[in-house]
């Protein structure tokens, strides 16, 4: 529930008190005897989802915009005709009013210098926890990232037409990602160049880094959920703190991930890390901006919402149509993703029939690993890993030949195209490693 406070000038005060009378509201009257012009101040409780249309309502009395009013968070009011009203307004979405949520999108936007420390410091603790493949330091990074403000303010600015919000929103988005590569570079680097990670570290066999190199149409989902979760938290005035985590998830650790492979000289996962940072952005802030404007916020004049809705759509459009571009790189990686799983399994299916030969006996297997060349967007295998154990004191069978020999080693052709296919045909390099057991 929340406690409106408004000054109304004297001349005003009988048709906003006709009003709140029609609406069936309980208020009380001061009268303000400190300006010049006489004045009162109406106090009156109202129910969230009742703050706007009751604000609307006085506006069209003549109380302007301008007019001091404050709106603040009510925690018990008694009075019967409070009850009714609440149950009246029961019936609609539970939404706050469109000044509340300016002003929460407002505090969720932090100054400048403020935004930029907190993402240097989690740009810091994630390419830290990437490096040392650390899910715990990965998430800590997520939590302190002040990702949520500007993506939900670029959204609130643009369905009520506030272009100083969406400025802002959108200038520290932009921020925001550049600082965030730079940080994750330069501490990449020094983390390489002094020696604070093994400089045999394999990144491709990262797990917290090797899951952000292939980024495939679900990780959408991560961004869709995020933008609807905090666009629906704000409107209903909840706590937005988790859903911040949220978003971060889908944004933080590529940012790391990008540094990460400027800093190690790896270009193709610099593209694939910041494609995945790019597409979740920009579907955070479609998604928001799809649901704010179905809850149906606009400005108050008829003028302003027809400017904001041209705008929404011409924005939507903008974003709509560089998520489709983005995302075909996705769409090839998840076709990829589903031609190497199949690869994977013929080989697996292959090495398990070679090892059923009487011959082979002695051998069990231990695991069977595809290494490839290039982590995106199409992969063709490098080599085969296989790993069996043996009697100790016994000379194993030689058993590569026979595993070369099958026709799942050669990965097929991809993406044809009317000039010929994208990636040529590749047999791998078979290797077999032979562990002694007792």
């Amino acid at each position: 529930m929340r406690l409106v406070e408004i000054l109304v000038p004297e001349e005003k005060r009988d048709v906003v008190e006709e009003t709140l009378e029609d609406e069936g509201l309980d208020f009380t009257l001061i009268q303000e005897e400190s300006r010049e012009e006489p004045s009162v101040v109406i106090t009156f409780p109202l129910p969230a989802p009742a703050v706007e249309s009751v604000l609307d309502k006085l506006r069209e009395t003549g109380i302007g915009e301008d007019s001091y009013t404050v709106v603040v968070e009510a925690e018990t009011v008694v009075s019967e005709g409070y009850d009714e009203l609440e149950k009246r307004y029961a019936q609609t979405t539970a939404r706050i009013s469109r000044e509340e949520m300016q002003s929460r999108a407002k505090d969720l936007t932090p100054e400048l210098s403020t935004y930029v420390v907190m993402m240097v410091l989690s740009m810091f603790v994630a390419t830290a926890g990437l490096l040392l493949d650390s899910p715990a330091v990965v998430v800590g990074s997520m939590v302190i990232a002040p990702l949520i403000g500007p993506a939900l303010g670029a959204s609130v600015g643009t369905v009520i037409n506030d272009r100083a919000l969406f400025r802002r929103a959108l200038k520290q988005q932009a921020i925001g990602l550049g600082v965030g590569v730079v940080t994750a570079t330069a501490f990449a680097f020094v983390i390489r160049t002094a020696g604070l990670v093994s400089p045999m570290i394999d990144i491709f066999a990262v797990s917290q880094i090797e899951s952000r190199l292939t980024p495939d149409l679900l990780s959408l989902v991560i961004a869709v959920g995020a933008g609807v979760a905090g666009a629906w938290t704000l409107t209903a005035g909840t706590s937005v703190a988790l859903v911040g985590v949220m978003m971060a998830v889908a944004v933080v650790p590529p940012l790391g991930v990008v540094g990460i492979g400027i800093a190690w000289g790896l270009p193709a996962v610099a593209v694939a890390a910041g494609v995945l940072v790019l597409v979740n952005m920009l579907t955070i802030n479609i998604t928001s901006l799809a649901v704010l404007w179905y809850k149906g916020y606009r400005p108050d004049t008829w003028f302003q919402q027809d400017e904001a809705r041209v705008t929404t759509q011409k924005r939507a459009v903008v974003f709509a149509a560089t998520i489709l571009v983005l995302s075909a790189f996705l769409g090839v990686v998840t076709y990829d993703t589903y031609r190497t799983g199949t690869y994977e399994e013929e080989i697996n299916e292959d090495v398990v029939d070679v090892l059923e030969s009487p011959e082979y006996d002695d051998l069990a297997l231990i695991d069977v690993t595809v290494e490839y060349d290039d982590p995106v967007p199409i992969r063709q295998p490098e080599r085969i890993v296989v790993r069996v154990s043996h009697p100790v004191g016994t000379d194993p069978p030689r058993i590569s030949d026979d595993i070369r020999s099958r026709e799942s080693v050669v990965a097929e052709s991809a993406i044809r195209l009317p000039t010929g296919p994208l990636i040529d045909a590749h047999r791998a390099e078979v290797v077999v490693y032979y562990v002694g057991r007792g």
